[in-house]
């Protein structure tokens, strides 16, 4: 889908991969294609009016399998105008392995053409110039380059000036950084920059030593972030900056896959802030589509 005169309600940015998935049945797998901004992009798109326009900007190879993504998220509904080719890499893949509703990742991606996604800085600006919101996570920043890294910011800084909105989610994956240090730096700085950060709280506390969500909060508030909702596994999510508070009660389910649990809580609370929810109403909405994508197997799963 090209939507090239038309603004963007949202523009999510990061690394879209081949993925396998355990199926029901022992030794088959499924192939499909997700990646944690693209998923939040995929349930965005399906719960958004279709004036406000859902955008992805990534950069893909020139093989089958490259091709087969581009059509994948320009028929989920999906802007591509974005997407840009490396003519020397190919996307990555990883495959998931399931025990009792845990997830672990195996990856091939070292060598992923989204690793090139900020390289050229003006066609970055022109993106993001096009977007109300610009949505990115810790894994969009962990595959970059240190210099694709400050092109990134710049161009988030940039956007946010003109009024756009920047929302991050953390989503620290260790094994992507350089070292431990280097991933607490970029996360703080990339959250300095946002409007609206959406941690977890298993994360925050195993790689920043947080006692619990009010020290999310305050760090990320503290590092220039406007607002802070703290997920925390289907339990109470705590929120800080101009709106604070606390939702609790929220339904629990023995999961049959977490897989985009995160991706998708994003996504409901996303689309529920675009329509005019309050935060409480964006919170709930955002638990009631993680529920659903938890209860079946696969990132994206039809809602």
């Amino acid at each position: 889908m090209s939507s090239e005169d038309a603004g963007l309600a949202v523009l999510a940015v990061g690394e879209a991969m081949v993925e396998l998935s355990a199926s029901a049945t022992p030794g088959q797998w499924h192939l499909g294609f997700a990646g944690d901004t693209l998923n939040t992009a995929w349930y965005l798109r399906r719960l958004l009016p279709p004036e406000q326009a859902v955008g992805y900007l990534t950069r893909v190879g020139q093989g089958g399998f490259s091709r087969r993504m581009v059509d994948f998220i320009a028929q989920a509904g999906i802007v591509t105008d974005h997407v840009g080719t490396d003519p020397g890499r190919e996307v990555g893949l990883y495959a998931i392995d399931l025990d009792r509703g845990e997830r672990s990742f195996t990856y091939w991606r070292s060598a992923s053409a989204a690793r090139g996604l900020a390289q050229d800085a003006d066609e970055l600006s022109r993106a993001f110039a096009r977007a109300r919101v610009i949505y990115l996570s810790g894994i969009t920043a962990a595959i970059l380059p240190p210099s694709g890294r400050e092109t990134l910011a710049l161009a988030l800084g940039q956007a946010r000036d003109r009024g756009a909105q920047v929302v991050f989610d953390p989503n620290i994956r260790p094994r992507l950084w350089e070292d431990a240090a280097t991933m607490r730096d970029q996360v703080t700085r990339f959250a300095g920059l946002s409007d609206l950060v959406l941690p977890s709280m298993d994360d925050e506390a195993a790689h920043f030593g947080d006692a619990g969500p009010g020290a999310t909060i305050d760090r990320y508030l503290a590092a220039g972030a406007t607002q802070v909702v703290v997920k925390a596994g289907g339990g109470p999510v705590h929120y800080g900056g101009p709106a604070q508070g606390c939702v609790e009660g929220l339904e629990r389910a023995v999961p049959v896959d977490t897989t985009a649990a995160g991706d998708s809580f994003n996504a409901g609370y996303l689309a529920a802030r675009l329509q005019g929810r309050d935060v409480e109403e964006a919170i709930r909405a955002g638990h009631a589509i993680a529920l659903r994508v938890v209860g079946a197997r696969g990132a994206l799963v039809e809602i």
